[in-house]
């Protein structure tokens, strides 16, 4: 039986390694950029880490300009010194997660219950190998203090029970939304459940086999709850030599209920035991969000992105097995929130079922071993339709509806072989694809370390690239940003009219000037920072103010900077996160091609989405890692810092921050943006419920910016909601995409007259300028 057991683990193992084995292997990176991880978050100490070691001129100005702008240096050393090996701290990070249940923990209760059920396993696999060599030999294993060991285990087991009880009390009788039901998430609360009674139980009757005649009392003190039970069966009667055929039966029992549990584990949900401490491990190196590149350039290539299962990375599939279905991704996901029918848990699932059953086609090796639970089935699981998700929530977040719905249309197709179910289209419908808005706060929750954002885009890849399939919004996006430079196809030569407008206003103060005509006045005063407007601050009319004051800011304290005007382009986010690859990497080309032109060195922005893809991405084509980029938040608050601007009117507003997410969850900047707040006279900060790295998405990441909405509520009007429950003066943000998808939630909700939008910019201004 035991030799049976082990066979059947090892074999149901090494078959779902060999479904994870067709996928490729992950291209190495090109010029992969250095991330010192630390956390879930791109740790760059508010934008500050990256080292200014490059700048060698010794001149005042120079010097000046270093003083003003960064400590950069500084901030690396001390970085090195806190952390010297990158290793080490990837290691303790995987510890924390493993041992320390440190993403787990941010639902106390359910984390307090997964700790519990955790550290009790270590601790009984040594009772349950006592229980067996006792039985085998007559006589327990010989530990020190043998009363100790009792008396922790039966903590322990006591312990575990209570937490299954409270564990199956959330799932059936609390009933989370994000928690899956029915009788096969209850097996593995049997199974424990079965092995922690059978401990007490066994334990019990070896006690009341060896009770002494005369009617002692059969309780001791290191063993208080087995002891208790045999004391109330030899109340209760029960002879001693029933005792010793009880104590068999339970014992076998015990054993079995163990046996079958190694063989269930491998073949569920449960297999996460076994591979997520290895996917934690094997997360990536490089920021979160970052995309890969594609070789454009394969003349081999047969298509681009992913469009089967196995065209995704090792790496890629193995999330698919670390999964523990516990929800908390679909949970915080603004798309299932709002009524849509993606829902990231079950991107994960229907990719796994498909997996496992193109795997054993492929392979020709059963999934399962015995042939249950799922062995005797013919066909493929399907989603049998594009299913509507029933809205009635109005603008409130439930993910009641998407679960609902992704329920309802996934299930077996017995007319479908496993080979012929088409990724896309079978399996992840395009609706799910095109609802991703990529703001990672499924990656940010997920406490197994999977990544969903990646395969979600690598699949628009190949819709948009391999079969030219794109919703079509997004394809007239697409289009503006290839002829006219922009989404909304205004004329490429108005990209640097607002510079005229600027330096036409009364609040310039000087000129701004371009990068071409500091170059042509030659010498060494040439600026090496670049305010670089973006597409938001060029072309809208609302970003621009913030672009005005940004400028007025950088001015009043005396900080030599440039701006490319004209000679800008589109950063290509928009177009690499809606799967346009190609267009993303002619735009990167033209724009490093300019930045290297003119020498530039430092580069702020205040679009966090040109920022991450500046500081994060560019490297990879070719962007040099010695060119600082920073988003204006992080420069103003270092700027106040050192009291080159000063914030000195009063500005009566109660202001609750809207974190973006690329500033966010994608680069670790959170404190920034507050501080500047803080440092405002007149100003009451506020707080969302969900706030930080927790916070909802606006709605327009992922090129959704530029895509409508049509089913469930809209995010921007469900996170509006959210921000005018603090009864707020002010919607704060320090992104042009979040400034927008604010002022349009404040309109749809009727709150114009006592709600603006607005960036911590133009609040910082106010209070300068007065």
């Amino acid at each position: 039986m035991t030799a049976g057991a082990i066979v059947c683990f090892y074999l149901v193992v090494s078959r779902r390694v060999g479904y994870i084995r067709l996928g490729r292997q992950a291209s190495p990176k090109r010029g992969a950029q250095h991330y010192d991880e630390a956390g879930d978050e791109y740790d760059d100490s508010e934008g500050d880490s990256d080292s200014d070691s490059d700048s060698d001129s010794d001149s005042d100005s120079d010097s000046k300009e270093k003083a003003h702008l960064s400590s950069f240096s500084a901030n690396a050393a001390l970085a090195s010194e806190a952390v010297t090996s990158t290793e080490a701290r990837r290691g303790l990070e995987w510890v924390y997660q493993v041992f320390g249940h440190r993403k787990l923990l941010k639902d106390i209760r359910s984390g307090l219950m997964h700790l519990v059920i955790f550290y009790g396993f270590i601790v009984l696999q040594f009772g349950a190998l006592d229980i067996i060599w006792e039985g085998i030999s007559g006589s327990p294993l010989p530990f020190l203090d043998y009363h100790w060991f009792v008396y922790t285990q039966e903590l322990t087991v006591s312990l575990v029970l209570l937490a299954l009880l409270y564990g199956g009390f959330r799932r059936y009788v609390e009933r989370l939304r994000r928690l899956k039901r029915g009788w096969k998430p209850s097996i593995v609360l049997w199974f424990i459940g079965g092995l922690m009674l059978t401990v007490l139980l066994t334990q019990a009757f070896n006690r009341l086999q060896d009770a002494p005649a005369g009617g002692a009392s059969l309780y001791v003190s290191y063993a208080p709850v087995s002891s208790a039970i045999a004391e109330a069966m030899d109340n209760a009667g029960v002879a001693p030599s029933a005792g010793r055929m009880l104590y068999e039966v339970f014992w076998w029992l015990h054993y079995a209920v163990l046996l079958s549990f190694l063989v269930y584990v491998p073949q569920s949900k449960h297999f996460h035991i076994l591979t997520a401490p290895v996917n934690l491990w094997l997360r990536r190196r490089s920021p979160p969000g970052k995309l890969a590149p594609l070789d454009l350039e394969d003349e081999e290539a047969e298509s681009f992105g992913v469009g089967a299962i196995e065209q995704f990375t090792q790496k890629q599939l193995l999330d698919l097995y670390a999964c523990v279905e516990c929800g908390r991704c679909t949970n915080v996901c603004p798309a299932a929130s709002t009524g849509k029918l993606l829902s990231p848990m079950h991107l994960i699932t229907k990719l796994r079922d498909h997996l496992t059953e193109k795997g054993a086609a492929i392979t020709s090796k059963s999934p399962w071993v015995p042939a249950f639970g799922g062995g005797g089935s013919v066909g493929a699981h399907v989603m049998h339709s594009d299913a509507p998700v029933l809205w009635s929530a109005g603008a409130k977040t439930t993910i009641e509806p998407t679960m609902s719905a992704q329920k309802g249309a996934w299930s077996l197709r017995a007319d479908t072989a496993p080979a012929d179910a088409a990724l896309i289209g079978d399996v992840m419908s395009e609706s799910e694809l095109w609802a991703c808005t990529t703001c990672r706060n499924c990656e940010d929750q997920c406490p197994v370390g999977n990544e969903h954002v990646d395969k979600i885009i690598d699949m628009r890849r190949y819709l948009v690239l391999t079969e030219g399939k794109i919703p079509a919004e997004a394809q007239r996006a697409m289009n503006n940003i290839e002829r006219q430079g922009n989404p909304w196809g205004l004329p490429r030569a108005e990209r640097g009219a607002w510079l005229s407008a600027y330096n036409s206003s009364e609040a310039a103060s000087s000129p701004v000037p371009t990068m071409q005509e500091a170059a042509k006045r030659g010498g060494d005063d040439r600026p090496e920072l670049v305010l670089w407007a973006g597409t938001m601050g060029a072309y809208d009319q609302r970003s621009r103010k913030v672009l005005f004051a940004v400028v007025r800011l950088l001015q009043h304290a005396g900080i030599p900077f440039a701006v490319l005007g004209g000679e800008e382009r589109n950063s290509g986010d928009t177009a690499r996160r809606l799967g346009n690859e190609l267009l993303f990497q002619t735009l990167c080309s033209e724009n490093i091609a300019t930045l290297q032109r003119y020498g530039v060195r430092r580069v702020v922005t205040i679009c966090p989405h040109t920022f991450n893809a500046f500081k994060n991405e560019y490297p990879d084509f070719g962007l040099s890692k010695s060119v600082v980029v920073e988003h204006h938040t992080t420069l103003l608050e270092r700027l106040v810092a050192q009291q080159l601007i000063k914030p000195v009117h009063p500005v009566l507003e109660r202001v609750v921050f809207h974190d973006s997410c690329y500033l966010g969850r994608y680069n670790g900047i959170y404190d920034a943006p507050r501080n500047l707040l803080r440092a405002i006279p007149g100003v009451k900060m506020l707080e969302m419920e969900r706030n930080r790295e927790n916070g909802l998405c606006c709605g327009a990441g992922g090129g959704l910016m530029w895509m409508e909405e049509r089913s469930g509520v809209r995010v921007n009007e469900a996170r509006a909601t959210q921000a005018l429950s603090t009864s707020p003066t002010v919607i704060g943000s320090a992104c042009p995409y979040c400034l927008t998808m604010m002022e349009d939630g404040i309109k749809l909700l009727d709150a114009e007259k006592t709600v603006r939008a607005r960036d911590v910019a133009e609040l910082l201004a106010e209070s300068v300028f007065g």
